[in-house]
């Protein structure tokens, strides 16, 4: 077998498949739009910068700095590691970040997964780990064959198809399907362990691209009864308190479960699957929220509490599942949300290195030490440390999707035989239609500027090409060629419809507005565009070394920050149309390569803040916000303040109490 593999590697590398976009054969409902094969869009600008940097850092070296796990002992190895769900989260990321950058050291190092899976299938098409043990070498488990991590692997084997065109992922996920058919009856989804009841989502996905590429009719049938063994998001989402509730659900299933109603619905397009979506974003909005886009759930459903944390596999599940949902509904509110969170939680959670990264984040977040919190859940007081393994290590296994398949989600190909830019930062796109082929290079710094330009660079032919508005954008301009051809309000998409010529350039002007947006007891985020922006606090930065007297494994360090500048201000209640003459907005003349770190900020806001003196430390965080608008606290004497966008701080204040002038 060893033999084999290594064939395919030296094969495989250098070849690479025709591989076209997946579209929805019936009875499947057309969606407007669908993901275009790996490679099709490459990264430019910043956004290149961040996965050079995950290349560099952790993603591209975890089994050097993780050998106990990602080591060549991991059950997905054939070894007698781990055989759950770290090492395939971990390839998860690697893999489309490997094909993306057309790495080829990357690309030898995702192989050996990708083949041993592969390999590993048996006659009755089961695939995977087949002896119980992990999460330690030579440690039994008695999970071997539980379906949660072969839904990572599967996700893996995809996206390695819409790279390769390799047929055996076909041939594989045929027959695991029909092993799945046969013997969930006797052992359902919750039959090992609960993660796959509320994950099957992301099995249910596959199994759809799967069928629109064979058309085998049982694939259907085992999409219901995925989807009648899946806890019954649909039916929680409607008519249950699950996200008006604490404690109620574990967040990372919130955010992987809450694509599984809109998939369904694609086979079964009843209203209710709409209904439910839009009601759990609108109820977490109103019950969980924080200004980051992500909602309390630490580990378990926390609140909108801006101290409560929020867990950076829920980050990247988040945006998975919104690029998920996107392509589905074409509605912009997806785009916004996935915008939200790429450009403000992502950023500050992982370092600049990528090596090092939090359990949980806050929105007020003023003090990163080992202490214990008002968390749901504790793992020795190390969850807002930066560090390799700080928290729980599931973090650090699956933190490494969410750049790759972001930028793997910029671009879609359109039902309506163009191609559609929904969400935006500097790319490539390359692809085919009507047998031509046909390109844009998108030129931007986006999200801190308000000009997306796009030239085209393909062959003459003619297509629309759709353009997201979104909702918080008062009036978008689209200039091609010099001329103003469109003036759309926001939260709609645009279509520029011509007969394209290389060198056209199509211009989209998206001016971005300040305001203000309510929240958790009342206080105020300040916002521009897709950003948030935060109080910028000095700091303190201490290595913590690790020592044999520690009984968990953090790795070698992890770092603490503290406040050298104080933080406990109020912001000035101020009307919408006042915003611009309260807060002044500074555009820096260069935006560096990596714009997310404090001293980096490409846009600052300058503007003035009262010290709340009652409003102190409390567990070694931002005490309770006081309750906004505040009429008996004492005062401290009016200051200068510096807000940067959220994505840039480490510490921060970004949901703020307000005082009135």
């Amino acid at each position: 077998m060893k033999s084999q593999v290594l064939i395919c590697l030296l094969f495989c590398i250098s070849v690479q498949a025709q591989v076209t976009p997946v579209f929805n054969r019936a009875p499947l409902r057309e969606n407007p739009y669908t993901a275009l094969p790996i490679g099709a869009i490459k990264p430019q600008g910043w956004l290149k910068e961040m996965l050079l940097r995950q290349k560099n850092g952790a993603t591209g070296q975890l089994d050097k700095l993780y050998p106990l796990v990602m080591g060549p002992r991991n059950g997905w190895l054939g070894g007698d590691g781990d055989q759950w769900e770290r090492g395939p989260y971990w390839i998860d990321g690697l893999l489309p970040l490997a094909y993306i950058l057309q790495d080829t050291a990357l690309i030898r190092k995702v192989k050996p997964w990708v083949e041993w899976s592969i390999q590993s299938q048996q006659p009755d098409g089961y695939f995977g780990p087949s002896k119980d043990y992990g999460p330690e070498p030579g440690v039994q488990r008695d999970n071997s064959h539980d379906w949660w991590p072969k839904m990572v692997m599967l996700k893996i084997l995809q996206q390695y198809y819409m790279a390769t065109g390799d047929q055996r992922v076909v041939k594989l996920m045929t027959s695991y399907f029909r092993y799945q058919l046969k013997e969930l009856p006797a052992h359902p989804l919750d039959h090992w362990s609960f993660w796959a009841r509320y994950r099957a989502g992301d099995n249910l996905k596959e199994v759809y691209w799967l069928y629109n590429i064979t058309g085998d009719k049982f694939l259907l049938d085992l999409a219901d009864l995925l989807h009648k063994q899946t806890f019954d998001f649909t039916n929680a989402f409607l008519h249950t308190s699950l996200l008006s509730q604490v404690g109620s659900i574990h967040g990372v299933n919130l955010a992987q479960g809450m694509k599984e109603p809109i998939l369904y619905y694609q086979q079964h397009p009843e209203q209710q699957y709409l209904d439910a979506t839009v009601k759990a974003y609108t109820d977490l909005r109103h019950y969980d929220d924080m200004v980051m886009g992500l909602y309390g759930g630490d580990e378990d459903l926390h609140g909108n509490n801006p101290t409560g944390g929020s867990e950076l596999c829920t980050a990247v599940e988040m945006m998975y599942t919104l690029e998920t949902t996107l392509p589905i509904t074409g509605d912009v509110a997806y785009a916004d949300k996935l915008e939200r969170i790429a450009f403000n939680a992502m950023p500050t959670q992982i370092t600049a290195d990528f090596m090092d990264r939090q359990y949980f984040q806050q929105a007020n977040q003023v003090m990163l030490t080992r202490q214990t919190r008002g968390f749901h859940v504790n793992h020795s007081g190390t969850d807002v440390c930066y560090g390799l393994l700080t928290g729980y290590a599931c973090c650090t296994s699956n933190m490494h999707q969410g750049w790759p398949k972001f930028t793997q989600n910029l671009w879609y190909a359109a039902a309506d035989k163009g191609v559609a830019a929904l969400v935006y930062a500097p790319s490539e796109l390359k692809t085919t239609i009507n047998g031509k082929q046909i390109g844009f290079t998108e030129t931007t710094n986006y999200p801190f500027e308000e000009q997306i330009t796009f030239t085209y660079t393909g062959a003459s032919t003619s297509f629309p090409l759709t353009l997201r508005i979104p909702a918080w954008c008062k009036q978008a301009k689209i200039v091609v060629n010099g001329k103003t051809e469109q003036e759309p309000a926001g939260n709609q998409v645009v279509k520029v419809n011509r007969s394209w010529k290389k060198g056209d350039i199509v211009i989209l002007q998206l001016p971005m507005h300040l305001n203000n947006q309510r929240w958790y007891e009342n206080s105020i985020s300040v916002e521009r565009g897709p950003l948030a922006y935060a109080l910028k606090i000095g700091e303190e930065k201490k290595m913590v070394r690790i020592t044999a007297a520690d009984s968990i494994d953090y790795g070698n360090s992890y770092y603490e920050i503290r406040p050298a500048t104080p933080w406990n201000y109020a912001l000035y209640a101020t009307p919408e149309n006042e915003l611009s003459a309260h807060y002044n907005v500074v555009k820096s003349s260069t935006i560096a390569a990596y714009p997310w770190e404090p001293e980096k900020a490409p846009i600052t806001i300058k503007t003035k803040g009262r010290i709340i003196p009652s409003w102190q430390l409390y567990q070694e965080m931002a005490g309770p916000v006081p309750f906004s608008t505040i009429f008996q606290l004492e005062l401290g004497q009016e200051q200068d303040i510096e807000l940067i966008p959220y994505g840039c701080t480490h510490l921060r204040i970004a949901q703020f109490p307000v005082v009135n002038r």
